[in-house]
């Protein structure tokens, strides 16, 4: 079979990434100006920016973590469309220069996000001043995306070695796997530092650093994950609808669609379990988190609506919708689950970041679209012109024949 080995970036998909670039640009300027002074003003811009930027960033990290898993579970299934997951980690480099300026602004300029960095007088953030500081909180945020980078990086190099150079024998496929095993087990271990323990606490869960929750990280994982998944099924979709990944078909879909499942019940049984942990021990120090989020016969919660609506985005949408085998197969139906899925993580970093900021009023607007729109243009663009410049087939990969003849 003939197979289109690089993507010859379409003029609509390149006019459409720009579009939208260009929109989240203007968005950002025009959102400066109209929130990014004064006190209140000030934490509006910047609260929008982090939230993005932050869930922008995860997701596209994500691609690398489950490319990293598969290597270390030997799932060859995934090698007829890696090198999509691969292109989507690309956008590692630009998400991760981005949240890290807004980031470290967050600290330097100090628009009044992170209320540890005035610890004077309260006693429980006196008492976290040993890990929530500024000077721990900069030199983390630089370490955990630097090293996101890099070892994203060294993953893909690997990868890309064998398109010009087969392995000759079986001893050389043995020594290519152990390298790559080596080099995913390093990922996945900063990932696992990183990603699904401090990083989360740092950015999100210290905007308001009385409250904690054990379960936080592991929530925040749980999201990005399937929108991650969900980023990676989408493009692989589109790039069959363009006549590429000829040796991807309905069974790597269907893969992908219960992935997007199982993880979306994970994500709630991460919700529920934090929430009904809080509700069931009533301690006023935990409770305070959903206050805003909640409304009960005591008091009512802004963001209620808003809360309650991505839940059933994010759980009910697909359990309903992808519950079904021929669902998971059908290209249609899994790419409306997926754009449903980013959307609604979105929602839920939405309220994890304003909600705590602003828990008597919902403060979503265009500006916050346009700010994302932005961000989703900039993945376009990037994980485009990666594929355009790489081999979109791993042909030489030890487990390539596994995925060609894969059956679920």
């Amino acid at each position: 079979m003939a197979i289109k080995e690089f993507f010859d970036i379409p003029a609509r998909y390149k006019n459409w990434s720009m579009a939208l670039m260009g929109v989240g640009v203007l968005s950002v300027i025009i959102g400066f100006i109209l929130y990014g002074t004064g006190e209140h003003h000030g934490a509006r811009f910047w609260a929008t920016m982090l939230q993005n930027s932050t869930y922008f960033l995860l997701i596209t990290n994500a691609a690398m973590f489950f490319i990293c898993a598969t290597t270390l579970a030997m799932g060859g299934f995934q090698m007829a469309f890696r090198r999509v997951s691969e292109a989507i980690s690309i956008a590692v480099i630009p998400l991760g220069i981005i949240a890290l300026v807004v980031l470290i602004a967050l600290c330097v300029i100090d628009p009044h996000i992170y209320h540890w960095l005035h610890p004077q007088g309260d006693k429980i953030l006196e008492g976290k001043s040993g890990f929530l500081n500024s000077g721990f909180y900069i030199v983390w945020t630089i370490l955990t995306i630097g090293l996101w980078i890099v070892l994203g990086y060294k993953m893909r190099q690997l990868s890309h070695e064998l398109d010009n150079n087969p392995l000759p024998d079986t001893e050389s496929g043995r020594r290519y796997i152990f390298k790559n095993s080596v080099w995913a087990s390093i990922f996945i271990v900063w990932f696992g530092l990183t990603a699904m323990s401090v990083t989360p606490w740092l950015w999100l869960m210290s905007l308001d650093a009385h409250w904690f929750s054990t379960m936080y990280s592991w929530y925040t994982f749980a999201s990005t994950f399937v929108a991650g998944l969900a980023l990676i099924t989408i493009f692989v979709v589109y790039m069959k609808n363009q006549g590429y990944l000829e040796y991807t078909n309905e069974e790597h879909i269907h893969d992908l669609g219960k992935f997007m499942f199982a993880f979306s019940i994970f994500w709630t049984y991460l919700w529920f379990a934090q929430y009904m942990l809080i509700w069931y021990a009533n301690i006023p120090e935990e409770t305070i988190y959903f206050k805003s989020r909640v409304t009960t016969n005591h008091h009512s919660g802004a963001y209620t609506g808003l809360y309650w609506f991505m839940f059933c985005i994010n759980f009910i949408a697909p359990i309903l919708i992808l519950m079904r085998r021929g669902s998971k197969r059908n290209y249609t139906t899994v790419t409306f689950m997926a754009i449903v899925i980013i959307f609604g993580h979105w929602l839920d970093f939405n309220q994890m970041v304003f909600a705590s900021l602003f828990p008597e009023h919902v403060q979503l607007n265009l500006f916050d679209f346009g700010v994302a729109a932005g961000f989703v243009g900039l993945i376009m663009y990037s994980t485009g012109k990666a594929m355009a410049k790489y081999p979109l087939l791993a042909k030489n990969h030890p487990f390539i024949k596994e995925s060609i003849i894969h059956h679920t």
